[in-house]
């Protein structure tokens, strides 16, 4: 019987082989773009999966008084909380960025001095680090590895990468950073940590390295008993043997800001705790603590992979459904002779899992073709076997029978409740009647769809387009910034002012200046209490940026003034304390109180001791288009920093740039010897703050370009159907002197009423949806008419141009043809 089934669904397939062939690629392209994006969702819900100990480990954040959320947290916390409270069990503190710097040592064998490398994944760690997280050592003991100070636990890959194949253990590694020069000792090699971790480190240092005052290099705020410095992300391993610690974790928090309350009453940030498990991916939308990765993404990616997918299972109903009238004689003759409906079901649904079944095979090919390209657009190194996490195999295969049965058993219904007397008599159904409004509904429902993803893309490229060409108020164009050196004997300062000297030589180079408040990073910091002479209540509790540049920042950058001057080179080589010298933007100068913001000019403020305000700056977008210009309160103080370079010409493409970047690279590597020359071009660095924007934009275009596809392939197979259903009807119509347009109008108009359904339907839905996602811009698009407008047209053209394919080839056909057997 099986094999008779299996017989009866091969040669309907090759009987139809239009049909057949369009289901097969509307369900191969959407279950390959289902597996792709499903693959990404299950990397995502990885990371961090493995340490054993995930479910009992918090991270330590602090929620500011205007709602920010911060990871630092101060040395002396992580201490308190384990001696105050029996819930805490074990704590470790990790520094992810205080320690990165220059990593230098001897082979040990004629000590000859080896490369220096600049390494930007170090951390600062305690010794409970290897025994909280799972990361296997290969050499070395968990428990002990960094319980010693000056010890150092390295990678696999950074051990051969010092030491090549010698034993690295009892090797010494100078590191050279914020803290000065410490020696360190090899005490244990741990292998790579996977690439679904959020922590990601080449070597861990010794966290009681900073005990040693001598080893602070007068950072004291650095102190491992401090309460001020607020540089180490802390988490908590609570106890098991407390009863619902899961549940119990805000209960501690509470009592940890109680007990905050009683030591600083003045301080009015709290402490929270988020679990790690929800540390990559936030628990909701909603959820406000800082995450490493993009929930909203996932959930993103969730829809659309459902959506098309849906699509592509609406395309198999419809086609199938349409096709059924032609198998109406089949079913009747099959039931005179005595076939039951479970028969008949069994059968239907065999062609349709055959159909899936094959779908599904040439989904795998496509998969395999795309993986790579797929995993350039995620930046993810992803593979079928990504599925293997969480059983996500299991939820896609689940999804995909329960998508094939639900379409394939809706088919099989619609064929079996044929009437076995009107379809032999030839008055049983018609493409209007059973069947005929669901196929109405799912085309309305594809275009629909796709109507929305269209205005969703045309929408984010034009947000895109605006922040990208939008003046900033600052120019990053032919701005070169190379990072500061970090190792050398002595001080900078005699380098530095040697390098100035020689770049003001240079015919290329327009200007320059040293200052770490580069365009597209965060400021300094942000500090508070700042307020003007008889300040109002309250003034004290607002919150500045601030940013420390020189006297050259605005040149070199193009700042504009709006009232008073910039500062001196005197003020610059004093530093803002001993000047007493500050600069404000406009936006700092509204909140200070000062109406319009140029009055702030030579008007004195207090901050810990009395500033005068020598220029009001315009204000410019330091940051992305997604946040207000903060209120900026700039510092002056000469410095060796980050070196900005403004060049005079080239592009950063050309061979002419390229002579002068190396050029540069001479003159800092002859000043700074054994510092690495490292830059990166102020307008590229600003713009990966629109990455995910980007990425948007990417996943639209290809979602709307794959959804308006597969209807169209739909809506092809059911403008087909209803043309050969119509032949005959066509063939007299034009023997009576029907024209070729009137003839395309008459098969064409049923489709596009469809299509123009569609579009009134999803463009108040896509018009909330982008209108929603705009308000998380500052600065944003206006919602014209005219995109909702062309959304529609581009709808109606294409599927105008499908449907006229199949119009056109019935209106040209000779009626001889159609009705010779009439």
């Amino acid at each position: 019987m099986l094999t008779n089934y299996l017989k009866i669904a091969l040669r309907t397939l090759r009987k139809n082989r239009v049909f057949s062939l369009i289901n097969i690629a509307g369900l191969a392209l959407g279950i390959a773009a289902f597996i792709l994006i499903l693959e990404y969702i299950a990397y995502e819900r990885s990371v961090n999966g493995f340490h054993k100990n995930l479910p009992t480990i918090y991270r330590m954040l602090t929620q500011t008084r205007e709602g920010d959320i911060w990871t630092d947290m101060a040395p002396a916390v992580a201490p308190l909380a384990k001696q105050q409270f029996p819930e805490v069990q074990d704590f470790c503190r990790v520094g992810e960025h205080s320690a990165n710097g220059i990593v230098s040592f001897s082979d040990g064998q004629d000590n000859r001095s080896q490369p220096s490398f600049r390494e930007a994944k170090l951390a600062y760690a305690d010794a409970s680090f290897f025994t909280l997280f799972t990361f296997p050592l290969v050499q070395g003991t968990a428990a002990t590895a960094l319980i010693q100070p000056n010890t150092v636990a390295l990678s696999q890959t950074q051990a051969r990468k010092y030491f090549g194949d010698r034993n690295p253990l009892g090797k010494s590694l100078m590191l050279n950073n914020q803290f000065g020069k410490t020696l360190y000792t090899v005490t244990a090699v741990y292998a790579d940590m996977p690439k679904n971790s959020d922590l990601s480190f080449d070597a861990v240092f010794s966290l009681q390295t900073l005990s040693n005052p001598a080893n602070l290099n007068g950072n004291d705020w650095a102190r491992l008993d401090s309460f001020d410095g607020s540089y180490l992300t802390t988490f908590l391993k609570l106890s098991q043997q407390q009863p619902n610690v899961s549940a119990n974790y805000k209960t501690l928090a509470a009592k940890f800001n109680a007990l905050k309350k009683q030591r600083t009453p003045k301080d009015e940030s709290l402490f929270m705790l988020q679990p790690a498990t929800n540390m990559h991916l936030a628990a909701s939308l909603s959820d406000v603590y800082q995450t490493s990765g993009s929930l909203g993404f996932v959930y993103l990616l969730s829809g659309i992979a459902g959506l098309i997918l849906l699509i592509a299972w609406f395309n198999y109903v419809n086609l199938s459904t349409a096709g059924a009238l032609k198998r109406a004689k089949e079913v009747g003759v099959r039931k005179v002779i005595g076939a039951g409906p479970g028969q008949l079901i069994g059968q239907f649904l065999g062609e349709s899992f055959l159909l899936n079944s094959i779908g599904f095979g040439m989904a795998l090919l496509l998969v395999v073709a795309l993986q790579g390209s797929f995993n350039e657009f995620v930046h993810k190194d992803l593979s079928i076997n990504s599925l293997n996490t969480n059983k996500f195999w299991l939820i896609g295969l689940v999804l995909l029978l329960m998508g094939a049965l639900a379409s394939g058993g809706y088919v099989a219904f619609a064929l079996t409740s044929f009437q076995p007397i009107q379809t032999l008599k030839g008055t049983g159904p018609s493409s209007a009647g059973k069947g005929g409004w669901l196929r109405k509904t799912l085309v309305v429902a594809q275009f629909g769809a796709s109507v929305a993803l269209v205005i969703a893309t045309l929408v984010l490229y034009r947000q895109l387009n605006y922040m990208q060409n939008k003046d900033l108020g600052v120019r990053l164009a032919q701005r070169v910034v190379i990072k500061g050196p970090e190792v050398g004997d002595g001080p900078f300062a005699p380098h530095t002012s040697m390098l100035e000297n020689q770049l003001a030589q240079l015919p290329y180079v327009k200007s320059f200046c040293q200052t770490t408040v580069v365009p597209g990073n965060y400021y300094n910091f942000t500090a508070g209490g700042i307020t003007k002479q008889n300040p109002k209540p309250g003034d004290d509790k607002k919150s500045y940026s601030m940013g420390i540049v020189d006297d050259r920042f605005l040149k070199t950058y193009e700042i504009g003034l709006v009232a008073g001057r910039n500062f001196t080179v005197r003020e610059a080589e004093l530093g803002w304390e001993k000047s007493g010298k500050l600069m404000v933007n406009e936006t700092a100068a509204r909140q200070l109180g000062f109406a319009p913001a140029g009055k702030a000019a030579g008007q004195i403020i207090n901050w810990g001791q009395p500033y005068e305000i020598v220029g009001v700056v315009k204000d410019y977008h330091h940051q992305g288009l997604q946040r207000a210009i903060d209120p900026v309160i700039f510092m002056p103080r000469r410095s060796v920093s980050d070196l900005t370079v403004q060049l005079a010409t080239g592009s950063a493409g050309g061979v002419r740039i390229q002579d002068e970047i190396a050029e540069l690279e001479r003159l800092y590597k002859a000043n700074y010897p054994g510092n690495p020359f490292e830059f990166f071009f102020a307008d590229e660095n600003y713009n990966k703050q629109y990455q995910s924007e980007q990425q948007y934009g990417q996943v639209f275009t290809v979602a709307s370009a794959l959804a308006i596809f597969i209807a169209c392939l739909g809506l092809f197979g059911l403008a087909a159907f209803t043309t050969e259903q119509r032949t005959k009807e066509i063939g007299v119509r034009k023997v009576l002197g029907a024209s070729v347009a009137s003839i395309v109008t008459l098969l064409s108009k049923d489709f596009l009423k469809l299509v123009l359904i569609a579009i009134v339907i999803s463009t108040p839905i896509a018009w909330f949806a982008m209108h929603r996602w705009l308000q998380d811009f500052a600065y944003k698009v206006d919602l014209d008419w005219w995109i909702f407008a062309l959304a529609g047209l581009l709808a109606v053209g294409i599927a105008l141009l499908t449907v006229s394919f199949q119009s056109l080839k019935a209106a040209l056909m000779n009626p001889v043809k159609s009705l010779r057997s009439e």
